[in-house]
């Protein structure tokens, strides 16, 4: 299949035939390119093939590209970096990782209050999943005897790493018994509970009861708890206020790491990190972020943890770990966002934004949404049964009205009579968004709401 575009050169669509479909239905429309929150979509099949759209981007590309396409910022760092910054690993030091991490760390850095240079380290990875299983690799490590290579005195009956219904931490072998989803684990490997092993248990997101009962039960068996501050595949899942805290808590009082799982959440909540209420930041003994953090231009995340939590000599080692010309993207991405106040502006983006998803959706079509909830600019529009049914044709309903979103899975059907949870639209844009971009985003999604009711019925 070949496409001629505004330029008149022909381009052929060879993906759709050699790259893997990972989705069973792949959506039936081709990107010829993007700048701002617009990206140039063409369709690849039907009555209107070879038709062009311009689709105002609502997801972030897949929650990645806070500073949306063609950022004049990233690509002066890509250049920079490129000619100048060298290309070594963490073996031998580099000046652009210094400047980044001093930049974050350092006396008066952006995150030094958070975690203070004298208490934590840093590692970085290629992406969240890597990023997360590295993190569950300094829990493993840290009940172990490195020397020896058995469980160090007094942990090793810590057996338990304790993880919630709904979460998502990735698709790698490593984190998939964190994942509670039969669909993702079953015929897949499993951690061995002997020697050395551990044990995944799952208990209901946001449930504090739940949770001061399982540590009651269990709290010196808990090695770690794998949180998300806000669950994303679950359905942009918000936990009620202190509850947080209060895992936090439970894990100091009875000696279990907390581990938070901000990879979706950084940038996106009206601050950098998700973990934080009115008292300030809950405090963690491992940190992912992920996705945001490389601007869109790089897959990467960091694994911020207590100087204590570490692995064995050369066991961790990663060719992607805070390579230069990364550093040189996330330094410069986060420095515009700080100079620019991008944080800031997104709480009140977030505020109008949900307000207008509330009263324009759900509030304007029953049948299709049953609730609105988030923070900062990620938020999640759940889906009635209706729409989730035909989760395809919704999604090509949006596009066609020129608006691109994605889907949470949705958390399902969850112990403690909590109510089914549907596949939920996540409404995400990049921190670049204005107030009239989101009334935009709006509009189109309550067009593509019509187009749907219209062909559905």
């Amino acid at each position: 299949m070949t496409h001629e575009n505004r330029s008149g050169t022909t381009e052929s669509w060879f993906d759709r035939t050699m790259h893997m479909d990972q989705y069973g239905t792949r959506l039936p429309f081709g990107s010829l390119g993007a700048k701002g929150l617009t990206h140039r979509f063409v369709e690849l099949s039907g009555a209107d093939r070879g038709r062009e759209l311009d689709v105002l981007d609502a997801s972030g590309g897949y929650a990645s590209a806070c500073l949306g396409a063609g950022s004049p910022v990233v690509s002066a760092a890509l250049t920079r970096a490129v000619e100048e910054a060298g290309y070594v690993t963490d073996e031998i030091h580099s000046w652009e990782r210094a400047k980044l991490l001093e930049f974050l760390f350092g006396e008066g850095g952006l995150w030094a209050e958070r975690f203070p240079a004298d208490e934590y380290h840093v590692a970085g990875r290629n992406s969240g999943s890597e990023g997360m299983e590295l993190a569950l690799r300094l829990a493993l490590e840290h009940r172990f005897d490195h020397r020896r290579l058995r469980p160090a005195q007094g942990r090793g009956q810590r057996d338990i790493v304790l993880a919630f219904e709904g979460a998502w931490h990735g698709w790698t072998g490593g984190v998939l018994p964190l994942l509670n989803k039969r669909h993702y684990r079953v015929g897949l490997p499993s951690v061995a509970t002997e020697p050395y092993g551990f044990t995944v248990q799952h208990i209901p997101f946001g449930q504090v009861d739940v949770a001061r009962d399982f540590f009651a039960r269990h709290g010196d068996r808990v090695l770690a708890v794998v949180i998300e501050a806000v669950q994303g595949d679950a359905g942009i899942l918000v936990p009620p206020a202190g509850y947080l805290r209060e895992v936090a808590r439970l894990c100091t009082d009875s000696g279990a790491l907390l581990v938070a799982d901000e990879v979706l959440t950084f940038a996106k909540t009206g601050q950098f990190f998700a973990m934080s209420d009115e008292q300030g930041p809950i405090p963690t003994d491992v940190t992912v972020v992920g996705k945001s953090l490389g601007m869109g231009a790089l897959s990467t995340s960091m694994v911020i943890a207590r100087r204590d939590l570490t692995v064995r000599a050369t066991g961790a080692i990663s060719t992607s770990d805070l390579r230069p010309l990364t550093c040189a993207v996330i330094r410069a991405g986060l420095e515009h966002i700080q100079a620019e106040g991008m944080l800031e502006k997104s709480r009140e983006l977030g505020e109008h934004l949900a307000k207008r998803l509330d009263e324009d959706l759900v509030t304007a079509y029953p049948d299709l949404y049953t609730e609105s909830r988030g923070a900062g600019v990620m938020h999640g529009v759940e889906l009635t049964r209706r729409a989730a049914d035909r989760l395809g044709e919704f999604r090509e309903a949006m596009i066609r009205s020129g608006v691109f979103v994605e889907f949470m899975g949705g958390a399902g059907r969850r112990s403690g009579n909590l109510r089914y949870v549907f596949p939920t639209m996540r409404v995400a844009p990049p921190l670049i968004s204005t107030a009239t971009d989101a009334d935009t985003i709006v509009e189109r999604l309550s067009a593509g709401s019509r187009r749907f009711l219209e062909t559905s019925a």
